[in-house]
């Protein structure tokens, strides 16, 4: 009976149905599947600030039925614009923990003072076992930084500076280190409001070069020069 059922089926003519616009009549097979009509695929909205994944730590934690992953993003935000901020976030996930990471560092975001494309003068930042040197430097240096303070500099926007680690190497510390050196920073003009007198700054812009001490100074133009032990007096 059943077998009688299915040859009669299998001996029937496909159904055929009418297409109208292309006015013939198809047979009705469904279509495969890479055939088929996809949902469009959003696309992301690129962001106006930069981030950057500094670091991510993978811990384990072993139960019953094995080991647990879990994960940590140390991520740096900024507008390059003298804003900056970190974040550090964790997850199960290592794409969740770049998104808590990330949206942390968007609110944790402050503004810092700079002097141009670098910083007015050097500072030493601390946290932790961290511990960073940051220096001016002149146009066309760049940023000699690497890990985590060239995220940071270059997230805030500064192009000439020269670095130094010299302590741990921990991410989260030379991070925290770095970001700590910058909060020292202050311009001419802030010094001079809260002295209430007019300082002047030395400028890294200048494309004056000052002798070194062992040099001689050649004073027959009649010329000034300012030497560095000037400066400091």
């Amino acid at each position: 009976m059943v077998v009688s059922r299915l040859l009669r089926k299998l001996s029937e003519p496909p159904e055929l149905y009418f297409n109208p616009l292309l006015q013939t009549p198809e047979m009705s097979v469904q279509p495969r599947f890479s055939q088929r009509r996809r949902k469009p695929v959003p696309e992301e909205e690129e962001s106006e600030f930069f981030e950057k994944v500094v670091h991510i730590n993978r811990c384990s934690k072993v139960v019953k039925g094995g080991r647990r992953f879990s994960f940590a993003a140390l991520v740096v935000v900024g507008d390059q614009n003298g804003r900056v901020g970190y974040g550090y976030g964790k997850a199960q996930m290592v794409p969740d923990a770049i998104r808590k990471g990330t949206e942390q560092a968007r609110k944790a975001m402050k503004l810092y003072l700079l002097c141009g494309d670098t910083i007015p003068h050097q500072v030493h930042g601390k946290a932790d076992g961290g511990r960073v040197f940051l220096r001016p430097a002149r146009p066309g240096t760049g940023i000699i930084a690497g890990g985590g303070v060239r995220a940071v500099l270059e997230a805030v926007g500064i192009k000439n500076i020269l670095s130094k680690s010299m302590g741990s190497s921990n991410h989260l510390a030379v991070v925290t280190a770095t970001i700590q050196g910058l909060q020292q920073l202050r311009t001419a003009e802030v010094i001079s409001a809260i002295r209430g007198e007019e300082v002047k700054g030395m400028s890294m812009v200048s494309s004056t070069v000052l002798p070194s001490p062992s040099e001689p100074v050649d004073n027959s133009s009649g010329s000034t020069v300012t030497s560095p032990s000037d400066i400091k007096k």
